[in-house]
């Protein structure tokens, strides 16, 4: 056995709040360790600084020799020899290990940019486990994996010895990890179990912090009352024994000098109070700051006359060759129907096809009614420019948009960095904002969640529920499809 050592950690990038303040941590190495928290609280600087890739004051002691996934690979070259350019690996080993993962061995003879993206997660994770003195650290390793290939990649990391994994995916981390590292709001906080476990002590904590809520702030309003009415009396009586400015004559008595004695020492009493309850304030207002705020996000749906709004009638589409076999549905008002299948299985060009934005091979009828739609594309690289242009460009209510977007997690600091210039992450945000601020009959999303986290998950669940629109949506989510989806269509080759 042996152990990561965090001492008295510190870091914060330039202009910003600080993500690690004396941080102190004892990691096994043999743990499967879920590492999770809110897009921007510091997972991925977290592994970054284990790697001794960024500057801080603290004391970092990794006994292993760490291994980093996503690596980059050169795309140019085959596979195998991309691979072989970065690590000291042999042809078997990897062969083994594409083995284990459900993969074509025969990949290593294709150059990686022909890769599907879920062929290319699974060579950069057969890379990981190659050294035996190794320690690998995986940052979201499911965006471009199906249902299956997540089944299989857990299946996998199950029977590999410890490793740190970032990953908003919830049944997947409670499939391969047996201790959490939560990074919240005040604290950094270490559980044995995985993330169910983790969320069910966090739920616990929270409804007690929140019963102490009402109380808390009842005590806070009642210091801060007490503070003001001390500094009043403490101002008043300096006044009456030095008299006021403003006041001719003021100040002038005869027993100034005992007052002031006597005064001085009340004051003295005074500041002390004063000091004591403004740090009992900070520390009673610290307790509120633990719990996670998450608004309640807003969508638009809008009625229609139209009761069948998508009707498909044993439908293919394909290239060369048909994607999947004949599919039959109605999706009907009030539906929300999921589509799920293996990567390469055709779900996209599915939605591109009712869109009539494919064209390649389609047969059987698929027919759209004419009603408004509010889309989230997998490709929206042409939202470029200020929001507040973008809002005026698409017709949408500036205060909805940025007001969704706030409640996503983007900061308003960001709300003048034209959107090409945003993070992937935040992006993507802004893409589903559009959407929830676009009035539709139908909402057609081509994978809402990635890059989300499990809180920004949750309000889109909320959102859904409570809105109840009609829906057509691709997603590899389990829990997402469990708790949304009235339908599920499943394409199969």
């Amino acid at each position: 056995m042996s152990t990561i050592q965090i001492k008295q950690l510190n870091f914060a990038y330039d202009g910003q709040a600080p993500l690690f303040t004396n941080t102190t941590l004892d990691l096994d190495t043999n743990w499967h360790l879920g590492l999770v928290g809110r897009n921007g609280r510091g997972k991925t600087t977290l592994l970054r600084i284990l790697q001794q890739a960024l500057p801080y004051s603290g004391t970092v002691t990794v006994p292993l020799q760490l291994q980093y996934f996503p690596q980059t690979l050169d795309e140019t070259q085959l596979t195998l020899t991309a691979a072989q350019a970065i690590t000291d690996v042999a042809q078997w080993q990897l062969e083994r290990e594409l083995n284990l993962l459900h993969a074509d061995p025969n990949i290593l003879w294709r150059p990686f940019v022909d890769l599907s993206g879920g062929e290319q997660t699974k060579v950069r994770l057969a890379l990981l486990f190659i050294q035996d003195n190794g320690f690998a650290l995986i940052d979201e390793p499911t965006n471009h994996l199906d249902l299956r290939s997540r089944r299989q990649v857990a299946a996998y990391l199950q029977q590999k010895p410890g490793f740190i994994v970032v990953s908003h995916d919830r049944d997947f981390l409670d499939s391969i990890t047996d201790h959490t590292l939560a990074i919240q709001r005040q604290q950094i906080t270490l559980y044995q179990g995985n993330f169910s476990t983790f969320m069910t002590e966090k739920e616990r904590q929270d409804q007690t912090e929140l019963a102490k809520n009402g109380q808390l702030k009842t005590e806070i309003t009642r210091l801060k009352r007490t503070a003001h009415d001390k500094k009043v009396w403490a101002e008043n009586k300096e006044k009456s024994i030095y008299g006021n400015p403003h006041i001719k004559d003021s100040g002038h008595n005869a027993g100034r000098g005992f007052i002031s004695a006597r005064a001085a020492r009340t004051m003295k009493k005074s500041k002390n109070l004063e000091h004591r309850m403004t740090k009992e304030i900070d520390e009673k207002e610290s307790l509120l700051k633990n719990l996670e705020k998450v608004d309640p996000l807003t969508m638009l749906p809008v009625s229609t006359h139209h009761h069948q709004l998508v009707v498909a009638e044993k439908v293919q589409v394909g290239f060369d060759l048909p994607l999947f076999q004949p599919i039959s549905f109605t999706l009907t008002r009030g539906d929300r129907i999921a589509i799920v299948g293996d990567n390469g299985s055709g779900k996209s060009t599915l939605i591109r096809a009712l869109l009539k934005q494919f064209t390649g091979m389609q047969s059987g009828h698929l027919t759209l009614a004419p009603v408004s739609l509010s889309l989230v594309r997998q490709q929206y690289t042409d939202n470029r420019g200020t929001l507040v242009d973008f809002a005026k460009q698409h017709q949408l209510s500036r205060e909805t948009l940025l007001n969704n977007l706030r409640k996503l997690g983007v900061p308003r600091a960001d709300f003048n960095t034209p959107i090409e210039h945003l993070s992937m992450g935040q992006q993507k945000k802004v893409e589903l904002a559009r959407s929830l601020a676009t009035p539709g009959a139908l909402y057609i999303w081509d994978e809402p969640l990635n890059y989300l986290d499990t809180y920004n998950q949750d309000q889109l669940v909320a959102a859904i529920k409570h809105y109840q629109p009609t829906m057509l949506f691709v997603e590899h989510d389990e829990h997402f499809i469990e708790q949304v989806a009235t339908k599920i269509i499943r394409l199969q080759p």
